[in-house]
């Protein structure tokens, strides 16, 4: 497997939750870490602080500031190995009371930003002849929620966005996907606990077992690409 040691690795929504959990095992195998935030700037300095990594600020809805971002990423940094695609939001409506707002809101950072990210970081990598790419789908993603339809076309978008650039990429460039399962946080609700307790590894994951199926992706030779890893304790096969 490839070493990270020394490789420039950003990673969006790198502040709080998974993509802190992500930030810091990357640091642990010697990667250059990109620390990308968009509000959580005291969070995302500890994050940078803990990690050794560079902050970078952007808002991921305008499709100007990506490419900003990748632009200073070069600047400082001086190209791209790898990219998580972490950032994301989350809300839930019954699907008849959903807006236009509310659809945009979601899918202008969860599906239409990744592939902007995934086409402006492309292009770096491809100037130091390739790289890895890791998209945050969820497992949303993968089965239904009633109350989350504009969440979970979304993150089904990730993933066959996931596919279809690991065919344009290939083969210097792969691209796959992780998708968690429930990631308890202090202000999980009773619909993540049930989920939890439905779930065939009887609790929730970590942070740190999400950073470790990206870790995988990130090290994999080329011949793994295009690929869905659950990170689910079972979940998703109920």
């Amino acid at each position: 497997m490839p070493d990270l040691t020394g490789q420039v690795v950003l990673v969006t929504g790198a502040a709080r939750r998974i993509g802190r959990g992500i930030a810091l095992r990357l640091a642990q195998e010697g990667a250059r870490v990109a620390v990308h935030y968009l509000d959580s700037e005291a969070d995302a300095r500890r994050t940078a602080e803990e990690c050794g990594g560079e902050l970078f600020r952007a808002n991921l809805e305008s499709v100007t500031e990506i490419t900003r971002l990748f632009a200073a990423v070069e600047q400082r940094l001086g190209g791209l190995y790898g990219l998580v695609n972490n950032a994301a939001r989350f809300t839930g409506f019954d699907p008849l009371e959903i807006t236009e707002k509310d659809w945009d809101f979601i899918h202008s950072v969860n599906l239409k930003a990744v592939f902007f990210c995934c086409q402006q970081g492309a292009r770096l990598m491809q100037k130091s002849g390739g790289g890895r790419i890791v998209n945050l789908s969820s497992l949303g993603g993968i089965r239904p929620w009633a109350r989350h339809a504009h969440y979970c076309s979304s993150k089904a978008g990730v993933i066959m966005l996931t596919r279809a650039l690991a065919k344009a990429f290939a083969p210097d460039i792969t691209v796959n996907s992780v998708a968690p399962g429930v990631i308890p946080f202090p202000d999980i609700d009773d619909a993540g606990q049930k989920m939890i307790a439905a779930t065939p590894a009887r609790r929730g994951g970590t942070p740190a077992e999400v950073a470790d199926a990206v870790l995988y992706f990130l090290k994999a030779s080329n011949f793994v690409t295009g690929q869905l890893l659950a990170v689910d304790g079972g979940l998703s096969q109920r």
